[in-house]
């Protein structure tokens, strides 16, 4: 009988691909408790505790934090508005030139970082526009648009156009029939896009650097912070909150999209 059960040999490669691809975060992590400030000594010559306090009385941490989270939120709720309504209008209409258009709305995630940083930059000064917190939101939002893109236009491609038709052969207006049920098909995708586009835009650090002027991130704080470093233990705390603000929006859209595609045309 054949067994479905990985043999040894992929079973010891598959570990040893977690552990390069996990091993240097899980060090990130033990070197936020070790007692020398700035070498890193393996093992650590001692744990502690004390620079998550530290970290938390450095008051230059706070400001690039509180912007990456102020830019993250605008370019996901951007990315949502401006995302929703591309996959409405790819989804749904038919037109010369359809594929060459989506083609164009997904160039911007598949372009490197630096392409777009540098396009962006140019664009701005030759605008005029000065360097603020808008360009950075309009940095990442040209990226976190196609996150959202993408997960709404392919519930949209899944739900049922009969189940429209049916809604406005019934009485309800275009509002009500969004409202009613696109909406609720499209919810959960919806959301999903969102915690990858809030996820993708705090930790951005390439376009970021081309579009922030004077202006600091967190992850922009933190690559300053390794060119010249003063506590280094300090930059892998707040490492490690860089950590949590993204992995947990990421694993908050796998389990909203996993059963994607039972979930799609199945109403609330």
């Amino acid at each position: 009988m054949r067994s479905d059960r990985p043999g040894i040999g992929l079973t010891l490669a598959a570990g040893a691909g977690l552990v390069f691809l996990h091993l240097p975060i899980l060090l990130i992590f033990l070197y936020a408790f070790t007692t020398e400030e700035r070498t890193y000594q393996f093992p650590p010559p001692g744990l502690t505790l004390k620079w998550f306090a530290v970290a938390w009385a450095r008051e230059d941490i706070w400001p690039p934090l509180w912007l990456s989270l102020k830019v993250a939120a605008i370019a996901t709720a951007l990315a949502m508005v401006l995302g929703t309504l591309a996959a409405a209008a790819m989804a749904r209409a038919r037109f010369f030139g359809r594929n060459q258009v989506g083609l164009l709305i997904l160039l911007p995630i598949a372009l490197p970082g630096i392409i777009t940083g540098m396009s962006l930059r140019s664009a701005f000064d030759v605008l005029g526009v000065p360097f603020s917190t808008w360009t950075i939101v309009l940095g990442h939002a040209t990226f976190c648009i196609v996150i959202v893109y993408n997960n709404a236009v392919a519930r949209l491609r899944r739900l049922s156009g009969p189940l429209v038709e049916a809604s406005l052969d019934l009485g309800a207006n275009g509002f009500q029939t969004f409202w009613h049920v696109i909406l609720p098909n499209l919810g959960s995708a919806l959301l999903a896009g969102g915690m990858l586009a809030f996820a993708l835009s705090f930790d951005e650090v390439i376009v970021t650097t081309f579009t922030a002027g004077q202006q600091s991130t967190l992850p922009i704080w933190m690559l300053n912070e390794l060119v010249r470093p003063r506590q280094r233990p300090v930059t892998n705390v707040v490492a490690i909150v860089v950590f949590a603000a993204t992995f947990v929006p990421i694993l908050i859209a796998y389990y909203l999209t996993r059963d994607g595609d039972a979930t799609a045309g199945a109403g609330k």
